[in-house]
């Protein structure tokens, strides 16, 4: 099942003009974005072993292509999170995502991972999100990307471990960490057991996401909205199964993050064509286009929106709407994230000058 084809196959200037796009990253797991050289530099640094030596062949493995579900597919993780137990090595990572996610037309990025992962060799929680922080910044320093960071705990661990990642991301608040989330496999773990770590991040005024309809129906996404009282959603693929729920979803302008490659992968979807993604178009609801993991889903953001086009037949139009709302839905201040909008529309002008051109603007 090849994910990067499509994409490529779309004509070179409409390629290019999706790139060009200003966009938001709103889903992206920082210990599935690393680069292929640096995993094998990392490795060595720290006596790692990697399943592959050469750069091309690691990437290639990591590509996971041979998930039966959404479990399998998070299996890889394992191997990124060995090269991601020094507080320098986070940094680094960290700091490349944002660049790399720059290189690709992206203004803003919130990068999400789990601090509870990262502490084999001495690590705290607080040392994982200062070294994330220190590297995103210095990528904004150097290239204008604005970076944000998201804290996620996991389902199938105990709520006593949701509430240490909550009481954390809320000790960040105001300091870079703009939201708490929940990940991990979602079958047999339902996000009410976590319920009071939602409530709590909520009560210090943190937004709250959640990872729901990927991996189980859309009770989960019931879950996400009305026990943890998420303000968005993470991937609510089968959200669609419920009409009621979608419907409130939409009245009450709650944001999805979408993840078409990665939904794909771990069988959410049986394919692009088959993404409820136009369905949730058509009937207005705000959404969003994201990686999810840049590396295990051997993707980037342009990618996402060319396989939006050549998939799901939506115009440059459409696609520049889309980008522009990720500014509006991202876990930023109110003021900060509609200035940026209004940047992104101001951009967005010429390129839909130029896609009307080619009579791609849809």
């Amino acid at each position: 099942m090849s994910t990067a084809s499509a994409p490529r196959a779309l004509d070179g200037v409409l390629y290019d003009l999706l790139r060009q796009l200003p966009k938001a990253e709103l889903h992206c797991h920082l210990d599935g974005s690393l680069r292929p050289e640096t995993m094998l530099e990392l490795a060595q640094a720290y006596g790692v072993s990697m399943p592959r030596h050469d750069p091309a062949e690691l990437a290639a493995y990591m590509h996971v292509d041979d998930a039966r579900n959404l479990e399998e597919y998070l299996e890889r993780f394992a191997i990124t999170l060995s090269v991601m137990q020094h507080a320098d090595a986070i940094e680094r990572i960290a700091y490349e995502l944002a660049v790399d996610a720059w290189r690709d037309g992206v203004w803003y990025v919130e990068a999400r991972y789990c601090p509870l992962l990262n502490l084999e060799r001495g690590m705290t929680p607080a040392d994982t999100v200062d070294a994330t922080l220190r590297g995103l910044a210095r990528a904004e320093r150097e290239c204008g990307i604005v970076s944000r960071v998201v804290l996620c705990a996991l389902r199938h661990l105990p709520p006593s471990a949701s509430m240490e990642v909550a009481e954390l991301a809320v000790a960040y608040r105001g300091r870079g960490v703009v939201a708490f989330d929940l990940a991990g496999g979602e079958a047999g773990n339902p996000a009410r057991v976590h319920a009071e770590a939602f409530l709590h991040a909520r009560m210090h005024d943190l937004a709250c996401t959640c990872h729901a309809g990927e991996g189980a129906g859309a009770d989960s996404v019931r879950e996400a909205v009305h026990v943890c009282g998420c303000h968005r959603i993470g991937h609510a693929t089968r959200l669609i199964e419920d009409a009621a729920l979608t419907a409130f979803v939409n009245d009450r302008r709650i944001p999805l993050e979408i993840c078409l490659t990665s939904n794909v992968q771990t069988r959410a979807v049986a394919s692009y064509v088959e993404h409820p993604l136009r369905k949730y178009h058509d009937l207005g609801l705000p959404i969003v286009l994201c990686t999810d993991n840049r590396l295990m889903s051997a993707t980037t953001l342009t990618d996402e929106y060319a396989h939006a086009a050549s998939a799901l037949g939506f115009g440059f139009g459409d696609l520049a709407e889309m980008a522009v709302r990720g500014f509006e839905c991202a876990f930023l201040p109110y003021l900060e994230r509609e200035a940026m909008a209004r940047r992104a529309r101001r951009a967005v002008e010429p390129l839909l000058r130029e896609a009307g051109a080619l009579g791609a603007e849809g």
